[in-house]
């Protein structure tokens, strides 16, 4: 998983000014992403968290994913962090129900593992296993993630993200093996109050098709987070 580890590396690096190649020929959509997390404290070292994702689209015609996410974790150092949960999916088109996707999902994430200049850098490797209601077969990857923040003013920061996701096999709905697409992502993530944090930015999905042309997804994302 390192040379993994070193592409997302990269790719956060240079995310304002990579030119992809093939770029002028992707299909590209327009989309917003709207959600909010819950992080609670379950005593000791186990905390609960709740994601609720909406996205929007312009080629699938408005809300097209709502995606829930819930996750158990533990912390085994101060730093490092395992969880597991699952993922609920149902996904739409012209606002018809078209498929329902359930994830299994387990993961290891690294807090503050690095600094570079004046942010620190945060790592996860999370691993999924993938259902979709109907169609045979189990769709396995893995989705490593690196995160840069910068302070900017008091609590407010910069953000720099970039995740890639890998396909480790090729059931029917997940025709494509290997190296899939990544998600870079620029935002600002600023303190609401002393338990909710918003971050709002700019996030490029790009999809890497073989044998046809690639797929980009220009995204405005607006997330809450809420500590309890």
């Amino acid at each position: 998983m390192a040379h993994l580890i070193r592409r997302s590396a990269l790719s956060a690096i240079l995310l304002g000014g990579v030119v992809l190649p093939g770029a002028a020929h992707a299909r590209d959509d327009s989309q917003i992403w709207t959600g909010a997390s819950a992080t609670v404290n379950l005593g000791g070292k186990w905390r609960l968290s709740q994601e609720l994702v909406g996205r929007f689209s312009d080629n699938r015609d408005g809300l097209y994913e709502i995606e829930s996410n819930t996750l158990i974790g533990y912390k085994l150092t101060p730093k490092v962090t395992i969880a597991a949960g699952y993922t609920h999916d149902p996904q739409y088109a012209s606002g018809d129900f078209t498929v329902l996707e359930r994830r299994a999902r387990e993961q290891v994430s690294i807090d503050n593992f690095a600094k570079v200049g004046p942010g620190n850098l945060f790592g996860r490797m999370r691993f999924e296993q993938r259902w979709h209601r109907g169609i045979d077969g189990t769709g396995w990857r893995v989705r490593p993630y690196l995160r840069y923040a910068m302070p900017l003013v008091g609590k407010t920061s910069l953000v720099l993200s970039d995740e890639q996701f890998v396909n480790l096999n090729t059931p029917s709905f997940q025709a494509q093996k290997g190296f899939e697409r990544m998600r870079n992502l620029a935002a600002i993530n600023a303190p609401l109050s002393k338990s909710v944090n918003a971050e709002v930015g700019y996030l490029n999905q790009y999809f890497f098709i073989r044998n046809g042309p690639d797929n980009v997804d220009h995204v405005a994302s607006l997330m809450l987070n809420f500590s309890l």
